[in-house]
C-alpha cells in the first residue's frame, strides 16, 4: 500500500511539473483547485491527489487543444485578411521578431523564442514585407548572405555554398543581375533577389510576407509557381501572406482568413473562400464561382458600379444603364482550358 502511495505521489509531481511547463503557472493553480474543491464538499483525504491530477490534466489538455497549426508540414499555407488585421504581426511572431503577449509559438516541439538565433535560422527562413539591403551590395553578395546560418566559426565558404547561391539565382531568373547593385534594381527585380536569398538559406520552413509585392501579373505567377515547385520537389513548408484572394485560393493547400482581430476560418480553399468569409473579413459583397482554369474558388467582388442588371445591361460609373457591347470580352458561359478559350 505504501509503495502504491509513493508511486501515485511521484506520478502526481511529474504530471504537475509537465503541465506547468506546457501550460504555465495556471496548471499549478488547477492542481490546487482540485484539493480545495474536495475539502469544500467534504471528500476524504484519499481524493485530494486524484482531484489535483484531474485539474492539471484538464488544463494540459485544454492548452494543447487550443493550439492551431498555422504551417502544416510540407504544405503551402496562405494567410489572407484586410489591411491591419494582423497578418504581418502573426508572421513576425511566428519568426520570433515579435514576442506574443500570450500563447506560444512552437516549432518541432520547441518554443521559437527560446531557440538560439542561428539554430532557428537553419530551419526557418523569413522574407519580410519591406526588407532593406545594405547600400551598394551586389545581388550575388546579398543572396550569399542567405548562407550565413550554415557557417560556423571554423567552417569557410565552400563549393556547397556556391552551388546553393547559383541554384537560387537560377530558380528566380536573377543570374543576369548577379553583379549589379541591389539598389539599382526595379521593385520587381529586387523582390526576386530577396526570394533568391531566402532560397539560398535552404530551410525546411519558409515564411513570406506578401512575396508578390511590386511584381507584375506574369512575375506574380512565376514566383508562386516557383514556391510551389520548391514545396513539391524539396518538401519545403511554405507559409505566406497574400492580398490577392484568387491567387491565395489557387496556390494554397491550407487557407487561413483573419477577421476581427482573430482567426475567422481555416481549411481547404473551397471551405474558406466563401461569400460569408469575404463579407466578414473585407466588408465586401461578392460572388464565388469555380475558377475555370484551376477548379478552385474564384471571388468576384461586387461594388456599386459596373454590375449587370437583370436585362444584361452594365451599370456604368455614371450610375446610368449602359448596353453591353458585343465587343466586350465578358461572356457568362465561357469555359477555359490552358492555351485556349471557347464558348
Amino acid at each position: 500500500m505504501e509503495r502504491t502511495r509513493i508511486t501515485v505521489i511521484v506520478a502526481a509531481v511529474g504530471l504537475i511539473a509537465f503541465a506547468t511547463a506546457a501550460a504555465g503557472p495556471i496548471a499549478f493553480v488547477a492542481f490546487l483547485s482540485g484539493p480545495i474543491a474536495a475539502r469544500v464538499v467534504g471528500a476524504g483525504g484519499s481524493l485530494l491527489v486524484p482531484a489535483g491530477l484531474v485539474g492539471s490534466l484538464l488544463v494540459l489538455v485544454a492548452d494543447f487543444t487550443g493550439q492551431f497549426a498555422f504551417g502544416e508540414r510540407c504544405r503551402i499555407t496562405v494567410i489572407v485578411g484586410a489591411n491591419a488585421c494582423g497578418k504581418s504581426t502573426l508572421l513576425r511572431s511566428m519568426s520570433r521578431l515579435l514576442a506574443p503577449k500570450k500563447g506560444r509559438v512552437v516549432l518541432d516541439g520547441k518554443e521559437v523564442h527560446r531557440l538560439p538565433a542561428k539554430e532557428l535560422a537553419r530551419t526557418l527562413g523569413l522574407l519580410p514585407q519591406s526588407p532593406v539591403a545594405p547600400e551598394g551590395i551586389t545581388v550575388s553578395d546579398l543572396v550569399g548572405r542567405g548562407r550565413h546560418p550554415r557557417q560556423s566559426g571554423l567552417s569557410r565558404w565552400n563549393e556547397k555554398d556556391d552551388a546553393a547561391v547559383a541554384a537560387a539565382l537560377e530558380a528566380t531568373h536573377t543570374e543576369p543581375l548577379a553583379e549589379r547593385a541591389v539598389d539599382e534594381l526595379s521593385g520587381g527585380q529586387r523582390q526576386r533577389v530577396w526570394i533568391a536569398m531566402a532560397l539560398a538559406q535552404q530551410t525546411d520552413l519558409l515564411l513570406l510576407d506578401e512575396p508578390t509585392t511590386f511584381l507584375d501579373a506574369g512575375h506574380q505567377i512565376e514566383v508562386l509557381d516557383l514556391l510551389t515547385d520548391l514545396n513539391r520537389s524539396r518538401g519545403t513548408t511554405i507559409v505566406m501572406v497574400l492580398h490577392d484572394l484568387n491567387l491565395a485560393a489557387r496556390y494554397a493547400d491550407h487557407l487561413i482568413a483573419l477577421a476581427g482581430g482573430g482567426l475567422h476560418a481555416a481549411g481547404a480553399p473551397a471551405e474558406v473562400l466563401t461569400e460569408e468569409t469575404v463579407r466578414a473579413a473585407f466588408d465586401l459583397d461578392s460572388r464565388i464561382i469555380e475558377d475555370p482554369v484551376s477548379g478552385r474558388p474564384l471571388m468576384l467582388p461586387i461594388g456599386r458600379h459596373h454590375i449587370l442588371d437583370p436585362a444584361g445591361r452594365n451599370t456604368a460609373a455614371t450610375g446610368g444603364p449602359q448596353e453591353r457591347s458585343s465587343a466586350e470580352p465578358y461572356q457568362s458561359d465561357v469555359s477555359v482550358t490552358p492555351g485556349s478559350a471557347r464558348k
